[in-house]
């Protein structure tokens, strides 16, 4: 069957932190997760926005819990957060059996954030040009394969109150200004390094970005940032002087159901080879 734009709709949650996608394609749809302080819940980027989000959370001394509504949609791709760290997946796919057929093809893309994203624009391109399901899935299995994701957490408090970590290691990891250097790989959040400090990360970040790539216009980019929008600048400058031909798709604040779990100061940093 021919895929493309008019016929075949790609649906996010909001955890791919691209709140704009709908007002750039009119066949996306995104998905708001909930997160709850306390008694009160709001929808993600909805009804609790990042700078709104970020401010709660800096005083909030549990931290708020997420769930996911998912509606049904005709004939769409569903790209879900890695299953190894939210159910959105699961929930995706038993509404997907609902609907019955192969209408829905949900997609555990063993991601997160904006790399979430930037495999969503990687799909439209190719059914805005006409494609099939055999090409998008290649795609997708290429992508899982060939992407690359770094980010560095500004402290490691909410690590440790999401339980991911120590509270004696988040702490002593705090004394020494220790920035652990993270990825996502088969879907699970990695340690690559520990540093010492901002400067120190971002050199990281630079080494590993030129190391593994070209300068070429399909070199595409993607950052996301939480509440730092002074990092995510530091690495957009660095994408322009380092691979001045490549795209920067998108550069996005981390919405409330990511940023909980990483905390503000967070950035995150993600590339694509795609010509």
């Amino acid at each position: 069957m021919q895929l493309t734009a008019e016929n075949t709709a790609i649906v996010l949650d909001s955890t791919a932190d691209f709140p704009e996608a709908q007002e750039r394609f009119a066949n996306w749809r995104i998905v708001p997760l909930y997160v709850r302080f306390g008694d009160e819940s709001f929808r993600d980027y909805v009804e609790l926005g990042p700078a709104e989000f970020y401010t709660r959370l800096r005083s909030a001394t549990e931290l708020p819990t997420a769930y996911e509504e998912l509606a049904a949609y005709e004939h769409i791709y569903s790209l879900q957060l890695s299953s190894k760290l939210s159910g959105t997946f699961g929930s995706a796919r038993t509404a997907a059996e609902e609907l019955g057929g192969d209408r829905v093809r949900v997609v555990d893309t063993e991601t997160a954030s904006a790399a979430v994203a930037m495999l969503a624009l990687a799909i439209e391109r190719r059914i805005e040009g006409g494609t099939t399901d055999e090409e998008i899935q290649e795609l997708i299995e290429r992508y899982k394969r060939e992407n690359g994701l770094l980010f560095t957490v500004d402290t490691l408090e909410f690590l440790a109150k999401g339980g991911r970590i120590g509270r004696a290691k988040a702490m002593a990891g705090q004394l020494l200004n220790i920035k652990p250097i993270l990825t996502i790989s088969d879907g699970e959040v990695l340690p690559v390094k520990r540093v010492r400090g901002n400067q120190k990360a971002m050199q990281e970040f630079v080494r590993d970005f030129t190391e593994g790539t070209v300068d070429n216009p399909g070199l595409r980019v993607g950052i996301a940032h939480a509440d730092a929008p002074e990092r995510a600048e530091a690495l957009r400058k660095m994408v322009r002087a380092e691979r001045p031909h490549a795209q920067i798709e998108i550069v996005t604040t981390l919405g409330a159901v990511v940023g909980t779990h990483a905390g503000p100061g967070t950035v995150g940093f993600f590339w694509f080879f795609d010509p």
